[in-house]
């Protein structure tokens, strides 16, 4: 069978909510199937490789997938989207043969609420790994910061910085894209762009502090409107996310949220 993005749309339809699994006929290239799942949830975390399950595979990276596969994973990749684990890869099945494997699970994450919360108050980017169930370890250990702030002729937040060090290159919500360096195409209006979305805002700070760390978020609108914020990027990002009154939320779309990763640093 050839593997299709219809084709794994009726696959996935097929499993059982609020968790499930199917064994795939053996017609099916799971390979095709990991490739597929991967161009629409991004890079995969590996559970299972040859027979060998990852040995810090917990509940905050997809053990539940396992559990449901009753230990019989021989290859599993795993992606978070929203509230849902999705596992592929191939498994043993009741009779012993290995199969393609498609299967699904329940995901949560711990995200505290932010009624009371102050800027002050809050390490904001530990706040963001809880809430999209993050872990580590550091994504892009490898950034030059030095570097890049001699090109940009500035330093950059730390907030900013270490976001960038916690999750590498992707998407929160695979919805708000996480720049790994600032773009300068607004330098001229006070504004750096920090992340963007693909109804093309712009999230920027607007940089007339001296100090990079009192930055505060500045959105220009996909129709050019400049909309002010008393805060820094990450508590920015902790805000769309759960606040569902904030006035570019993302949480009328998932109750539990995630990081959409782009580079495999496995």
């Amino acid at each position: 069978m050839e593997m299709t993005q219809p084709t794994l749309n009726d696959l996935l339809d097929r499993l059982a909510a609020p968790s499930g699994s199917l064994y795939l006929s053996l017609d099916i290239d799971s390979h095709a199937l990991v490739e597929l799942l991967g161009d629409r949830y991004g890079v995969p975390r590996t559970l299972v490789l040859d027979g060998f399950t990852d040995p810090t595979v917990d509940e905050s990276c997809g053990a539940a997938l396992l559990a449901l596969l009753e230990g019989r994973g021989e290859t599993i990749r795993a992606w978070a989207y929203g509230d849902q684990w999705i596992g592929a890869g191939t498994a043993q099945d009741a009779q012993g043969i290995t199969r393609p494997v498609l299967a699904t699970a329940p995901r949560r994450t711990q995200a505290e609420a932010l009624v009371g919360v102050s800027g002050q108050d809050a390490d904001w980017v530990e706040r963001l790994i809880g809430i999209t169930g993050w872990t580590p370890p550091l994504r892009r250990p490898d950034v030059d910061w030095a570097q890049i702030e001699a090109r940009l002729d500035t330093r950059l937040p730390g907030d900013y910085k270490r976001m960038v060090e916690t999750f590498g290159e992707g998407a929160f919500d695979a919805w708000l894209g996480l720049n790994q360096e600032p773009w300068t195409a607004l330098r001229e209006d006070g504004l750096l762009i920090w992340a963007s979305t693909e109804h093309k805002d712009l999230y920027c700070w607007r940089t007339d502090d001296g100090d990079p760390d009192r930055w505060r978020v500045a959105v220009q609108t996909f129709d050019g409107e400049v909309v002010p914020f008393d805060c820094p990027a990450a508590e920015f990002v902790c805000r769309i996310l759960l606040d569902p009154h904030h006035p570019f939320t993302m949480a009328h779309y998932f109750d539990t949220h995630w990081f959409m990763n782009y580079r495999d640093n496995e």
